[in-house]
């Protein structure tokens, strides 16, 4: 059969590639041509048995990946004309189904067209009706075959809204349980990339540009401030490099004195697991932190006319997903003029020094990583998927 997935941002691209694993499993003929980034493609270039049948990445995610209401409002030519390429693209692919994971602004306007063509439509990982955009509800059910979720909160939020959809856990588990940074010790992590045996702080500053923009100044002035306590002087601490994003997104905010602060690429997972504690921007990388059993603090901070607007809409006490699986705190958020580096210092200080505080919060992550379930999520959901297309 052929599948058409599109994923628009880095967290898309891991489940996306971890999707498609189960659907060559399930399918080995399967032809997936795919919206995504880099591991997504490596997928299809170790899995693909179809031959020359159109597979293969269309277009990678960070030539779209935009954040906050009034970013997207001023790229919205970019985005429209990303939108028509991608629709002529279907159609002259004409899949058997058009999946479409998470990353709503864009996908909502080709489940519409999709279903219109007669094609059937998946939704994997839902929008987050729950937070904000209620009325998408309708969307979901007028122009969607079946959605598959992927937090044990939206199962009685979608059971009473009325829409048909799969849960089968988190593919997040198996993404971090796989990891190859779970297989690898701490020493062989130091010596791959130069660094001494001291104490780490993880700092993810986020995927996107703009969310790099307005972290980085808050962290690197964080760092700064906690290596020139005589107690951490000799800490490092790492910034994970994005995928799809290069040097000169972070060279900007880091001084020639700033040799304690170092930038790694395609490192996140590694520098998380080897971490001492994490400042982690509200995204899928605080969930894997809470998979990886590091305490962490969260940071986020938009636009001010994106902030303003996203005040007026969104409904959820929290903005971290690991906060929402327990519907408590597990670990703090700071968000907008919050999130200093004042703050984020005596957070990370409590986390670090304060022992029966670090182990409180390690007692939510076991009671959230209960909750998402166990492994073999990813290939579940694509056995289901195949099911369906069969049936």
């Amino acid at each position: 059969m052929k599948y058409y997935i599109i994923a628009g941002e880095a967290s898309g691209d891991l489940h996306g590639s971890n999707l498609m694993k189960g659907l060559y499993h399930e399918d080995p003929q399967a032809t997936i041509r795919f919206w995504g980034g880099d591991l997504m493609d490596k997928v299809f270039r170790a899995e693909d048995k179809s031959g020359d049948c159109g597979g293969g990445l269309v277009r990678h995610y960070k030539d779209g990946a935009i954040m906050g209401f009034w970013e997207v409002f001023t790229h919205a030519g970019k985005l429209l004309g990303n939108v028509g390429s991608c629709k002529k693209d279907i159609l002259a692919f004409n899949p058997d189904v058009v999946i479409l994971i998470d990353y709503p602004g864009f996908n909502f306007k080709i489940a519409e067209f999709a279903h219109k063509h007669g094609l059937k439509v998946f939704y994997y990982i839902a929008p987050k009706v729950w937070a904000s955009r209620e009325g998408r509800i309708r969307k979901l059910k007028r122009y969607v075959d079946r959605l598959f979720i992927v937090f044990p909160f939206e199962i009685p939020y979608f059971k009473v809204k009325g829409v048909d959809f799969i849960y089968k856990g988190n593919p997040l588990v198996d993404a971090v349980d796989d990891s190859p940074a779970m297989k690898e010790t701490r020493q062989d992590f130091l010596r791959r990339n130069n660094l001494q045996d001291k104490p780490i702080i993880a700092m993810l500053a986020g995927s996107r540009k703009a969310e790099i923009a307005t972290m980085m100044p808050v962290l690197t002035e964080f760092a700064r401030k906690m290596h020139s306590l005589p107690r951490y002087s000799d800490w490092q601490f790492l910034v994970a490099g994005a995928p799809a994003r290069s040097p000169e997104d972070y060279t900007p905010y880091l001084r020639p004195e700033d040799s304690f602060i170092k930038v790694l690429f395609g490192e996140t997972q590694p520098i998380i697991r080897n971490a001492n504690a994490a400042v982690v921007n509200s995204g899928t990388a605080s969930l894997e932190t809470v998979l990886f059993n590091v305490p962490q603090v969260v940071g986020y901070k938009v636009n001010a006319i994106s902030y303003a607007i996203g005040r007026m809409i969104i409904r959820v006490r929290f903005i971290s997903l690991g906060n929402l699986c327990i519907d408590r705190l597990a670990f703090k958020e700071f968000i907008q003029d919050e999130c200093n580096a004042d703050a984020i210092l005596d957070e990370v200080l409590a986390l670090i020094e304060d022992k029966a505080y670090r182990q409180r919060m390690l007692d939510d992550y076991a009671e959230i990583r209960s909750l998402l379930g166990g492994s073999g999520a990813s290939a579940a959901t694509a056995k289901a998927m195949v099911d369906l297309l069969k049936g």
